[in-house]
């Protein structure tokens, strides 16, 4: 799981977790980027997502996007972005948990 964070300015907040993490940047699509150590330790810096109506907080990337969409279902939670394919390569959706917490579930393609 990887905690992404909004962020006002992204090249100012990617210099400032770069600084004081010592994270290298991995990513960066303009409004979104990520950091990352060869370690495995990793965060998101966002703006305003690409195409979703919300900001997720976390991300999770599984084997099986289409399984956990219908998981997600299936459990009641609230999607607030539906099973895309994203233009970056990535098949996501976002849901809500009880707490108000936005998750974006995705997979590589």
């Amino acid at each position: 799981m990887t905690p992404i964070f909004t962020v006002d300015d992204l090249p100012s907040a990617v210099q400032e977790h770069r600084a004081v993490l010592g994270l290298e940047l991995v990513m960066d699509l303009g409004w979104i980027a990520f950091l990352a150590d060869s370690a495995g330790a990793q965060i998101g810096l966002m703006t305003q997502d690409a195409s979703a109506p919300v900001n997720p907080q976390a991300s999770v990337f599984v084997d099986d996007v289409e399984d956990a969409y219908r998981l997600a279902q299936e459990a009641g939670l609230e999607i607030v972005h539906p099973l895309t394919v994203e233009a970056w390569g990535v098949r996501r959706f976002f849901y809500r948990d009880s707490s108000g917490t936005v998750v974006n579930v995705g997979m590589h393609l």
